[in-house]
């Protein structure tokens, strides 16, 4: 059965995903951010392939994470599911970075570049990364003043954009982009109005199906539908000038 290794599985859409994917009978990675947050997963993990531990606002955290994940094995795929929100501040991590920036996009990034290459790559996108359309000048928010809602929109843009460059550059890896929609997580609040159901499962269809419809690279799906991402993500132009900026604000290139 194919193995399966899900950034942030402690709740919301990642923990419904590995669930399910448990359940089918597949050997499941588990990841939490901290021990702490591990406890959450004491009902799945006697059941899972591992349980990885790593905070993704870490640039160190997230090397020591990839190097959990490889010593357990080659993964058959990974959701890049993991992420934060609207941040009320730039929120510096120990590297100088904003946490939204670390963590939506240089922490996929990295691990992308570090965890041996599997069959497929899943990234968690969203609609609002259509409003993240602009100048890579800044990515980072040194210079402008903080705007949350901003900066969320353009990490999912930058991460949605990952996941079409790797499509083209690695022809080998289905490499997909999903926008689960605004559902009722922790992250989304109790007022979303969304199919929790099918923001999940078009993860874990794209992740294992053999269906020739999910067998495919370079799409932006939503509730298993391919939609139209936005024109920058699917920029050539603006794909490698993004994976530039990622190469030299981590220091790390992909293979």
């Amino acid at each position: 059965m194919p193995r399966i290794f899900i950034t942030g599985s402690t709740d919301g859409l990642g923990r419904a995903a590995a669930g399910v994917l448990i359940s089918e009978g597949h050997d499941v990675v588990l990841h939490a951010r901290t021990r702490g947050r591990a406890a959450a997963l004491a009902d799945l993990a006697p059941d899972a392939a591992g349980v990885v531990v790593g905070d993704l606002a870490s640039a160190a955290e997230t090397r020591e994470l990839a190097g959990q994940v490889n010593q357990i094995g080659r993964m058959d795929a990974v959701i890049h599911n993991a992420g934060v929100y609207l941040e009320p501040s730039r929120a510096a991590t120990a590297d100088g970075h904003a946490k939204t920036l670390a963590v939506n996009t240089l922490a996929p990034y990295l691990l992308t570049a570090l965890i041996d290459r599997p069959d497929r790559l899943i990234y968690l996108s969203s609609g609002l990364h259509h409003a993240g359309a602009g100048s890579l000048r800044d990515i980072d928010w040194t210079s402008r003043p903080w705007n949350a809602a901003q900066a969320y929109s353009e990490s999912k843009l930058h991460v949605t954009a990952l996941a079409l460059a790797l499509a083209r550059a690695w022809p080998d890896v289905l490499s997909n982009a999903v926008d689960p929609g605004w559902v009722p997580t922790r992250m989304g609040g109790p007022y979303a109005t969304g199919d929790l159901q099918m923001g999940y499962l078009t993860q874990t269809w794209l992740a294992v199906s053999t269906d020739a419809a999910a067998t495919v690279s370079g799409g932006y799906w939503y509730h298993r539908r391919r939609q139209a991402p936005a024109a920058q993500a699917r920029d050539p132009a603006f794909q490698d000038e993004l994976m530039d900026r990622l190469a030299a604000l981590t220091g790390v290139g992909l293979r």
